[in-house]
């Protein structure tokens, strides 16, 4: 058995989903996020989903994200969104403002997409808006991110 050392050791970065909770919508399935997580596979890439409760976790994982390995972020914090709006202090708009990795905004619903306050600092890539089809919405983000850390 050969040890390779550490520094040789093959490292794949993350590409990682942060998504709040949809009242009403069950959230992505099994078959749905191993499909994601395949098409991430495919490129080289990881994929981990993380679920955030609350706007203070949603907060805290943007920020633990911008020190790990996440070298790109798909962002959709469903009803959130809407408590970012009635609690700035809450800090979404400065943890998006810090992100070293890009992100894409993805929604199921046009009502939730976040707002940026200074365009040039924590704005997305894009935004992702399938009304009523969030695996849709996921799935297009995903192939953007894919396409655009293969160049």
């Amino acid at each position: 058995m050969t040890h390779r050392p550490l520094s040789a050791t093959v490292r794949h970065m993350t590409i990682l989903i942060l998504q709040g909770p949809h009242p009403g919508q069950r959230p992505l399935g099994e078959d749905i996020s191993n499909g994601l997580r395949q098409l991430a596979r495919a490129a080289g890439r990881t994929l981990s989903i993380s679920r955030c409760a609350g706007l203070r976790e949603l907060v805290g994982s943007i920020r633990s994200a911008s020190r790990a390995d996440t070298e790109f972020m798909l962002i959709d914090p469903g009803e959130l969104a809407e408590q970012a709006r009635e609690h700035p202090e809450e800090g979404l708009q400065d943890a998006l403002a810090q992100l070293d990795s890009p992100y894409i905004d993805v929604h199921a619903d046009s009502a939730t997409t976040l707002e940026t306050t200074e365009p040039q600092h924590g704005a997305p890539l894009a935004t992702i808006v399938i009304n009523g089809d969030l695996a849709t919405s996921y799935r297009i983000a995903l192939a953007i991110a894919l396409r655009r850390l293969a160049a």
